[in-house]
């Protein structure tokens, strides 16, 4: 994992229990690592407030056949066609 994501196995050991706070782009390089979008790390590192968007976002983020890019560009649509209507945290 260190390897893909381009990060020291002791960085990311360190990462993992909590004991480092990873900048944007290290958090952005594991997302890719792992095949995720950047955001749904963000939100899963506690950065971003996940509960927007609600199921059809976790949805979009969760299906295996689309690619990170293909992903954010579905849920930017989502949300263009949602606008206001997004309940606030």
């Amino acid at each position: 994992m260190a390897d893909l994501a381009r990060v020291s196995n002791p960085y990311l050991s360190q990462v993992e229990r909590g004991l480092y706070r990873p900048s944007a782009d290290v958090l952005k390089a594991i997302a890719d690592a792992l095949q995720i979008s950047a955001e749904t790390m963000y939100a899963q590192a506690g950065l971003l407030d996940a509960s927007k968007g609600g199921g059809v976002e976790e949805a979009i983020y969760a299906d295996p056949y689309l690619s990170s890019d293909q992903k954010e560009a579905l849920v930017r649509v989502y949300r263009g066609f949602v606008g206001e209507s997004l309940p606030s945290a």
